[in-house]
């Protein structure tokens, strides 16, 4: 993969830095709070969110494939890496961040990354919308300040453990999170050009610390004084039994991941009318996720909500995202301090809203009043998510759609036979011209195919012509000029009915016949079989070929 950075920054100048800088300050300004409460939900350290949010977000930006993208923790990961840490241990959490940046990289490498697209609508909205459940659910015992909750790495424990604390709810805790919401939602209106978490989460720390200290939780109290430096490089480490025991985590970092930061440059290239490369974002998101892990950070990727404020705010190259970490940075050095007295009923609601976001609900509305198979699909992968985990929900919401899939296209092949008409001479494609009335119109027999051949339907396909050419025709002929697909399952039935109907001494000419079927018959050589001279461009064509055979043959009528 060649890196050239001429394209990206072509035609930069001092007044496209100036406006690089201003988008990089309001989106590390945003990234400060979101990092640490992402961190936080996740199960481990606030410092390692910040470290994320610096590290990753400079080398998604310089290697990446969108001019815009902004990477670091997002909520999507929230609920793998909350189970990863628990059942694994945050030094795991690392090696499973790390092999899921190899596993970026070489779908990078190898030109995966339109693969990653192909994954069905009603699977993302499902897992998505289930993610933000588990997010907001998430944050209820911080807002409401609950004590001496043990942590689940299932839903209805962690709900349980709601219901059974709720009598230690704490009046400060839930006067914090609702002055820190309600500036949430007001300040877009009364402060547009500032953040709205920013405006929150400082007023709610102020007034927690002035009217009522020591009456709420905060990120010092609960997680101890924030450093303010990165930590040394730490290679984490690996052995063969870390591989095989996190490989299935690791997988799903990638896949989520890469799916996560490939809407959000397709969401990017809509704002801006831009176009992102694949291959090249998901190498840059590799390369991110193999180095975050040895400062300590959690996986990264795009975030689509902070690559949104990038563009809103007038970045015109990469440097934009480059300045963003670097801001958190500085923040980090000067006043990570100050970041302890944060309290923890403010983030709560930052990651509310975040997940109120990114629920999708209008579209998860919409695709249940299909009431369609898609539907079932949406609500098995959402239930699954919430219920049981990430990973089981992707992996049975793929298998359905597959088998609705296969489904939907077995039902389009079609079969049929086409009558010869004795009045007709016209030469068009698809229309057999005038058979000689001294043969007997069964020897020969035309049939249609429309649809995919391949394993869900060619069984069909094979009974259909079985049955229809009992009366042994001489010629048979088959227009596949409808056929787009056909795979190995499908080539063998069709050569199935062509060692038959040889054996009974007939022939088959194949007509129009598309380019992918046609390769799929060199490949396996059935065209040589078939013969080359019995393939025809039009169906006429090959009627009159089979006239001319047939009238001088010792099949001919007396």
């Amino acid at each position: 993969m060649k890196f050239s950075f001429s394209g990206r920054f072509q035609g930069y100048s001092k007044k496209s830095f100036q406006k690089d800088l201003t988008s990089g300050l309001i989106v590390g300004i945003v990234a400060i709070p979101l990092g640490m409460a992402f961190a936080i939900a996740s199960g481990v350290k606030p410092e390692y969110g910040l470290y994320t949010t610096i590290v990753a977000g400079i080398l998604i930006s310089l290697f990446g494939g969108s001019k815009f993208q902004i990477g670091g923790p997002t909520g999507a990961f929230v609920p793998i890496l909350f189970a990863i840490v628990m059942q694994y241990g945050y030094e795991n959490l690392l090696i499973a961040g790390f092999m899921a940046g190899v596993i970026l990289l070489l779908l990078g490498i190898f030109k995966l990354g339109d693969v990653i697209k192909f994954i069905p609508r009603p699977v993302t909205i499902g897992f998505t919308t289930g993610i933000a459940v588990t997010i907001f659910t998430g944050q209820i015992a911080n807002f409401l300040g609950l004590r001496d909750l043990q942590k689940h790495p299932d839903f209805l424990s962690n709900m349980k453990e709601l219901g059974v604390h709720l009598s230690t709810t704490a009046i400060y805790s839930v006067l914090t999170a609702t002055i820190c919401l309600v500036l949430i939602v007001l300040s877009p209106r009364l402060f547009p050009k500032i953040p709205g978490s920013l405006v929150g989460l400082l007023v709610s720390t102020v007034v927690a610390s002035l009217f009522y200290p020591n009456h709420v939780a905060t990120i010092g109290s609960t997680y101890g004084a924030i450093p303010n430096s990165l930590p040394g490089l730490h290679f984490p480490a690996f052995s063969i039994e870390h591989i095989v025991n996190l490989i299935k985590p690791a997988f799903i970092i990638a896949m989520l991941g890469g799916i996560e930061s490939l809407l959000s440059a397709v969401v990017a290239d809509g704002m801006s009318g831009t176009r992102h490369n694949s291959n090249r974002e998901l190498i840059g998101q590799g390369i991110a996720n193999l180095i975050t892990p040895l400062f300590g950070g959690i996986p990264a990727t795009g975030a689509i909500a902070r690559t949104a404020t990038n563009i809103k705010s007038g970045a015109v190259s990469p440097f934009s995202g480059v300045i963003h970490g670097i801001i958190v940075l500085f923040v980090l050095f000067f006043f990570a301090p100050y970041a302890s007295n944060i309290p923890l009923a403010s983030l709560a609601p930052i990651l509310m809203v975040v997940a109120w976001n990114m629920s999708e609900r209008k579209e998860f509305a919409h695709t249940l009043k299909t009431k369609s198979a898609e539907s079932l699909v949406l609500l098995v992968t959402f239930v699954l998510t919430v219920f049981i985990d990430l990973t089981t929900a992707v992996e049975v919401g793929l298998v359905l759609s597959g088998i609705i899939f296969v489904k939907n296209m077995s039902g389009l092949l079609k079969t049929a036979m086409v009558l010869t008409n004795p009045s007709s001479d016209k030469n068009e494609k698809g229309s057999a011209p005038m058979v000689n009335e001294q043969l007997n119109a069964s020897q020969i027999s035309i049939f249609t195919v429309q649809g995919a051949l391949f394993f869900g339907a060619a069984n069909k396909f094979e009974k259909t012509i079985m049955d229809e050419i009992q009366n042994e025709p001489k010629v048979l002929i088959l227009k596949m000029g409808s056929v787009p697909y056909m795979d190995i399952t499908g080539e063998s039935l069709l050569s199935s009915v062509i060692k038959h109907v040889k054996k009974q001494g007939g022939t088959v000419f194949i007509s129009e016949i598309q380019d992918q079927p046609r390769q799929m018959l060199q490949n396996t050589r059935l065209d040589i079989f078939i013969g080359q001279e019995h393939f025809f461009e039009k169906t006429g064509e090959a009627v009159r070929y089979a006239i001319t055979k047939l009238n001088h043959s010792s099949y001919q009528t007396p």
